[in-house]
């Protein structure tokens, strides 16, 4: 089973792990450069995404094969149409769940400063209806 990813970042070592034993993930496949570059840098002021997203639909139509996992997680214009994608591809869209932990320490100068910290929690499917 292939995981497919459109992200923005790269898998921890603890979601590489949940994919294999949870997924029975055997392959990670990252987007090419250039399709990485685009799925990471949506411009803002496009009022459709159509064009923008093609190269990158046209990829996974090529590659993906029915029931393999995308993790599809970016921009909310880009993410929803690529689920729906996925689910007429019959591939199995997933995003990352995780636990943050924030920690607010007063400084001296007044000022907060806040640091938090992301945990890996699950996998959770995309659903095409509740």
């Amino acid at each position: 089973m292939t995981l497919f990813l459109f992200f923005s970042h790269a898998l921890t070592q603890s979601q590489i792990e949940d994919a294999q034993q949870n997924l029975a993930v055997t392959e990670i496949r990252n987007l090419p450069q250039d399709l990485q570059e685009r799925w990471s840098q949506v411009p803002p002021d496009l009022t459709n995404l159509e064009a923008f997203g093609k190269p990158l639909w046209d990829w996974l139509r090529q590659e993906a094969s029915p029931e393999d996992y995308i993790l599809i997680q970016g921009d909310f214009g880009m993410s929803y149409a690529t689920v729906q994608l996925a689910f007429e591809l019959e591939l199995q869209p997933i995003y990352a769940t995780t636990r943050r932990e924030s920690v607010e320490v007063q400084q001296a100068d007044g000022s907060v400063r806040k640091t938090n910290r992301f945990a890996h929690v699950q996998f959770r499917p995309y659903h095409s209806h509740l």
